[in-house]
């Protein structure tokens, strides 16, 4: 069983919890104007110029090769509830890969996690969530047309998916669902957006925890590496003022709400 991937980060503390690896696979379905990983959003192999020189993102992995770099830091998961995460691109988009990784990490063990945009058929979702700790799953707006514009996809999808993710977990004994909200200048970053998001993830059985995650321009240089045009280039990071606002709001949806995780 082969997939392909463009990375593997150990000893992160983001994106799950505990100390944790994570698997970035390549292939999305969306193309987020502010997607710090723009290598990963083509399936095929590329070649970004890295500090000057040529490098090539992408490789052809099997299962056993990429559990042999997880499996270095058992003792780390253990201690801190730690494990593997899934990341991106998009999982979804190699569920047979990626589905016989979550099953494998489980076997050993390892908790499970996925950072996913949730856009796929509900009956690819399905085949994960046996093996699946913790979804991390973002939802970026409640207006379809304003996701479209910047995103490329409308969110019908997303939220539908959210919610049956949600009931396979109404009683607690399944995959345990977080909405991150990625807070993006020009998008959402207003206390009305980021309430309204809130309030459907509060609508959500069995949902408890929302994070906010602040903008960065961390993958400008991946770009123009690419030879792609950064869209986001006048957005400028929000004041600790502005994420504690919005913070606030989606605090009076009565979730768990924090920024970052």
């Amino acid at each position: 069983m082969t997939g392909r991937i463009f990375d593997i980060q150990r000893f992160s503390i983001h994106d799950g919890p505990g100390i944790r690896t994570i698997v970035f696979l390549k292939g999305c379905y969306l193309r987020c104007r502010w997607c710090c990983n723009p290598e990963s959003q083509e399936r095929e192999i590329e070649t970004m110029i890295v500090d000057g020189k040529p490098k090539v993102i992408g490789k052809d992995v099997t299962v056993e090769e990429v559990m042999e770099e997880v499996m270095k830091d058992l003792p780390y998961y253990r201690r801190s509830g730690g494990g593997l995460t899934l990341s991106g691109g998009e999982a979804l988009c190699q569920p047979d890969f990626a589905v016989e990784l979550l099953k494998t990490a489980r076997e050993y063990g390892i908790n499970t996690a996925m950072e996913s945009t949730g856009y796929s058929e509900f009956s690819v979702i399905e085949r994960y969530l046996p093996w699946l700790d913790v979804y991390l799953l973002d939802i970026k707006h409640m207006d379809s047309f304003k996701h479209e514009e910047y995103t490329g996809r409308p969110n019908g999808l997303i939220l539908e998916n959210a919610r049956k993710i949600a009931e396979k977990n109404k009683n607690n004994d399944g995959t345990r669902l977080v909405i991150r909200i990625p807070v993006i200048p020009e998008f959402n970053a207003s206390v009305k957006e980021i309430s309204a998001i809130a309030e459907f993830a509060k609508s959500l059985p069995g949902v408890t925890d929302l994070h906010l995650l602040p903008y960065h321009r961390l993958g400008q240089d991946k770009y123009t590496g690419l030879g792609r045009e950064y869209k986001m280039r006048h957005a400028e990071p929000l004041s600790n003022e502005t994420l504690e606002e919005l913070l606030q709001a989606a605090l009076k949806s009565g979730l768990n709400c924090q920024i970052g995780g």
